[in-house]
């Protein structure tokens, strides 16, 4: 893989570079360009590469760039990058740009727009990804491997889904911590101790994650393993579903996904 410049450089795109670095990729392949001293301090010490502040000089040496900045500067970015993406492939980050209002400021060209989410810092990362029809095989190859290197990814054949991709994973971890929470919390008017029901909630939100995602069952399967009829299980189920878990689950997503709707509209 050749170079990769990465336009800035905060927790989602330490995150990428340490993921590819873990991988096998050279630091001196990796250049971040931030405006800050001290973060490209942080980097080329904690990570080797190479750090700039100069967009169009980190760009030079790169075939691929990823936007890893906010979504209200990726008007100044553009500007400042304007005649220098030739030839590269252009990897997005930044939430709710969606691909024609890149190409309107980059010009037409190879374009990857992603929704990663935050346990990628973990290496843990679910990310959907869209191609415009300018990415040919090798570029797509390129951006999975790029993706791949800090969790999973999802190839998309519309846009669109990317606002649900936002609603499944995106958002995802959000609802993930809420229902530790409000374990948490029950357990603890149950009479456990703070930490031992904070301790219990959380792990066990571990272990079922991780026995879900070793694909020998289904979640619904998994469910009904330990949902034995008249059981203890049985009852805490029962009483969700009778007080419209699932809908407030599908509203809550649809909500996040119309959200996203509106965001690439702005």
């Amino acid at each position: 893989m050749a170079g990769i410049a990465f336009i800035g450089g905060g927790n989602m795109a330490t995150a990428i570079l340490g993921g590819l670095i873990a991988k096998g990729m050279a630091p001196d392949q990796i250049t971040v360009v931030d405006p800050g001293a001290e973060q490209r301090a942080r980097l080329q010490t904690g990570y080797g590469v190479r750090v700039t502040d100069n967009p169009r000089e980190g760009c030079a040496v790169a075939d691929t760039v990823v936007l890893a900045v906010k979504p209200q500067v990726i008007a100044q970015v553009a500007e400042q990058l304007a005649g220098t993406l030739d030839g590269k492939l252009l990897i997005s980050i930044a939430a709710g740009v969606p691909v024609a209002r890149l190409e309107a400021l980059f010009g037409p060209r190879a374009i990857v727009r992603t929704m990663p989410n935050t346990p990628a810092l973990l290496g843990l990362g679910a990310t959907g990804i869209f191609a415009n029809a300018q990415v040919d095989g090798a570029q797509r190859a390129r951006a999975r491997d790029i993706v791949e290197s800090f969790g999973l990814c999802i190839d998309l054949a519309r846009e669109d889904l990317l606002d649900a991709v936002t609603a499944v994973s995106g958002s995802g971890p959000a609802y993930v911590y809420l229902l530790i929470e409000e374990m948490t919390r029950s357990g603890v008017a149950l009479g456990l101790p703070p930490e031992d029901a904070t301790t219990l909630a959380v792990q066990t939100a571990l272990g079922a994650a991780t026995m879900a995602a070793a694909g020998d069952a289904t979640p619904e399967e998994l469910r009904c393993r330990v949902t034995s009829p008249g059981g203890t299980t049985h009852a805490a189920i029962t009483s969700m579903q009778q007080n419209g878990f699932a809908e407030v689950v599908a509203k809550a997503m649809t909500a996040c996904r119309d959200r996203a709707v509106e965001l690439g509209k702005e």
